[in-house]
This record gives structure tokens, sequence and C-alpha cells, in this order.
């Protein structure tokens, strides 16, 4: 392990602090930054400070059970250093506890705290000493913290999922989002499947592990990839990362060869990719350059000749577009309570009053570009989120207030996932619904996916 690696580590953890914000893309800047160094000193930089970040909640726990000073009270650089020496101690069985120890010391001295290297080598040492019996609140006294810092999940989001959902479902949903989330590699579906087997050969040769999804046979999920842009294939544009939940959303607004696709909140494009390879024509949008980008990167990299992006704020309606549209991909901004497991900043940057602004901002792209919709044509919502008020909540008020009809997509669904459909609604609140038969509501936990939303209506002739 290169010397550096944990001061890396601390630094980007620092500079979470300062900011008050867990962004998942600054630990991508960062091992941008540091591309240089070998591919295990990058993996460990990712697994410390991503694992540090997503338990920090428990993290947090144990270090004011154990230390004299309550972590609120610590300084910013003792606080961060604590945090990712007591995770490897919890949960990198590989590093050595006297090595973690040890380096948090060397650590400290050389960062001018040479005073409490007494204070921190105490802590981490009786944290390794008690590692295999961790306190935790009590359970039957006070079941909803109990999970809040098992699974290091805000109490309030805890609290919200056990009056839909019930305690069994949260804590299967929690144990979901814990899970290792492996990178989702969907391949170009205008390849041939010789061409795609030997690109599965090649990668794993080069010791990437493939799993093929039983949902979608074009999707794999890839473990050991240090960096995805170097994998073979990728610079031809054999494959593009997007998860088997995008994938299946596409799959069931039911695309035809001669259809124009509006999609129109569409970086970084993993849906407008998918689309493009099944429509005639795809005119393809976001709010800003920078999202933009995204789109267009994948587009070029993966040959797609047949799509048109602009600029375009979705809450502003577009006249020269009424009635054009075949399909209309709306993946709306949502709280992204279904994607923690992979972007672990999202449940320390959303809020019960973020929450309600974005309900008014999915009305607000919903009553504005509905009507891109031709009569008779689809539209196929979209969220990341399993919070049933942005979801089944919001297709029950476009059926409600606006001229659309559920589509019945079950035939349009691989058998496996039907079963495991039909598990998570029966465990779902409220009884059954004419709108369930458009809907998919994907639980991590439940499905091989992350939690994920969409249904398909069709407007009314």
């Amino acid at each position: 392990m290169a010397e550096n690696s944990r001061e890396i580590i601390l630094d980007t953890l620092l500079e979470m602090e300062r900011s008050d914000i867990y962004d998942g893309r600054l630990i991508k800047a960062v091992l941008d930054k540091y591309s240089y160094l070998p591919s295990q000193d990058r993996a460990f930089i990712k697994r410390v400070t991503e694992g540090t970040l997503e338990r920090k909640i428990e993290l947090d726990y144990y270090l004011n059970h154990f230390s004299s000073v309550p972590v609120k009270k610590m300084k910013p650089l003792i606080r961060c250093l604590l945090r990712m020496s007591v995770y490897q101690l919890l949960y990198m069985e590989a590093v050595p506890d006297s090595a973690v120890c040890n380096e948090a010391v060397k650590l400290a001295q050389k960062r001018k705290f040479a005073g409490l290297k007494g204070f921190i080598n105490g802590v981490l040492r009786t944290v390794a000493k008690e590692k295999e019996s961790m306190p935790l609140p009590d359970k039957t006294a006070d079941f909803e913290a109990w999970l809040s810092v098992k699974y290091s999940m805000p109490r309030w989001i805890v609290e919200k999922w056990i009056g839909i959902y019930g305690r069994e479902v949260t804590e299967k949903l929690l144990q979901g989002l814990l899970q290792i989330h492996p990178v989702s590699l969907r391949f170009n579906t205008c390849i041939s499947e010789e061409k795609r087997e030997a690109c599965i050969r090649e990668m794993t040769d080069n010791g990437v592990v493939l799993r093929q999804s039983t949902y979608l046979p074009y999707v794999y999920t890839a473990r050991n990839t240090d960096d995805i842009r170097r994998l073979p294939g990728f610079a031809e544009g054999l494959f593009v990362v997007q998860d088997i939940s995008s994938a299946l959303a596409v799959e069931a607004a039911g695309i035809g060869p001669e259809d124009f696709v509006m999609d129109i909140c569409a970086a970084p494009g993993g849906k407008t990719v998918l689309a493009s390879e099944k429509a005639a024509r795809v005119l393809s949008r976001d709010v800003s350059e920078e999202k933009l980008a995204y789109i267009c990167e994948n587009l070029g990299r993966m040959g797609r000749n047949n799509v048109e992006t602009q600029v375009y704020d979705a809450r502003v309606r577009d006249e020269s577009r009424i009635e054009q549209a075949d399909v209309v991909i709306m993946d709306v901004p949502c709280s992204g309570l279904g994607i923690m497991g992979k972007k672990r900043d999202i449940k320390y940057n959303v809020s019960p009053e973020s929450l309600e602004s974005l309900y008014e901002l999915q009305k607000d792209i919903l009553l504005n570009s509905w009507e891109y919709v031709k009569k008779g044509g689809t539209l196929l919502y979209s969220t990341c989120t399993i919070n049933p008020t942005e979801n089944r909540g919001m297709v029950d008020w476009i059926t409600e207030n606006l001229p659309f009809e559920p589509v019945d997509i079950r035939d349009r669904m691989p058998g496996t996932l039907a079963e495991d459909y039909e598990k998570i609604r029966s465990q779902m609140p409220g009884s059954a619904h004419e709108n369930d038969k458009c809907c998919m509501q994907l639980m991590p936990g439940y499905t091989e996916a992350d939690g994920f939303f969409f249904a398909v209506l069709k407007r009314k002739e």
C-alpha cells in the first residue's frame, strides 16, 4: 500500500467535512487525479473513502461510546481520521489491526497532532479489542434507533419506511442497500452476440468477474474493475454503464423501429442510447451543458447518429414539440432513495423538506411536458427512488389529472422479474389498484437491481 493512500483518504473526507456536502463525484475526481497509482492502492482509497461515508452514522455511534470526547467536539481531522480507521478495523479483514492503529498515529503526527497520538491509539486499540461485540441501541426498547445505527441510515428515513412498509420489509431494504453493488454494463444491442462474447472473454482474461443478468441477456455486472474506461470494448462503444433497472424501463416502453422518442431529463444518457438502438430518431434533452456533455460522450462512443441533443429545461413548455413524440421518456429528478447503495452521499443530503419540493418539481415537469406525447402515444415515467409518493402516487396523479391510461406491461417483463415483483407487491401498502399493471417497483434486497420505479401510460385518443 502506498504510504500516502491513507493521507489521500483523510484529505478527501476532510474536504467533505469542510463543504458539508457528501458528494460521490468528489471521490471520482480524487481517483482521476491519482490515476497513476497502482490499481490496488486506488481500490483501497475508493473502498475506505466510500465505506467511511456509507457507515458514518454507525461509526460515530461507536466512537461516542469508546471515546471520552464526543465526535461533534473533535477536531475535524481527528474525527475523519478516527472514522476511516474504525471502518478499516471493522470491515477490512485483510488489513491488520496493528497496521491501522500505527498508521493512524503516524498520520496524526505528520499533520501536527502529535499531542493526541495517545488518545487516537487508545480509542482504536479499544475498538480493535471489542470489535466482535460492538454496542448497538437496545433493539427491543428502540427498534428505529437500532436499525438506524446498524444500517447507518438517518432515523427519519427509517421511521418513514417503517410507516410505509413495516419493520420486516424495511430491514430487508436496509440490508439490500448495504450489499456490494458492482458496476452494471449494458452491451450494445446492435452488435452481434459473437462480438459481445469475444469482448466478455477478453474482459475475463483481464481479471474482470462478470455475471449475466437473469432479467436481460445483454446486461452484466462487473467486479474487479479498476477503471471502466480501460476495459476492453469501452473505447469501441461495445457497452455503456447502465443499471439493469434503467434498461428494463426502456424495454417496458415498447419502442418501435419507426418511432420518434423524446428523452426530456436524459443525463447521463443510458436511456437515450438504448432508445436510439430501437427507434428511428431520438431527441435528448437536459437542463445544462454539463449534463449534455455526459450524454454526448456516451452517444459518440457508442456510434449513435440518430440522436439530436439540446440544452432545454423540462419545466418550460415547448410549443414546437406538441404531439410530436411516439414515446416520451420522463425520468424526473427524484430523492434517489433507491440508489443509496451506489451513491452513498444521498442519505446525508436529502431531507423531509427537500422531498416536498421534489413533488412540486415533478408535477411541474409533467404539466409542461405531457403534451409532447402524440394521441395514442406512450409516456414512460421513471424515478430512482422507492418513495411511493414520487412513484405510484405520481402515477395516480397523472391518470386523475391528465389524459393518460395505464398500459399493462406484465407481458413485457422477463418471467423472473415478474415473479420478484409479485413478491414485492404482496408486501406493498394499500389494496390492488388498476394502475398496478402499468407499474414496476424494483426494491434492493428483493431484486437484482437498484431501487427504481417505472410506469408506462398511453395518451388517450
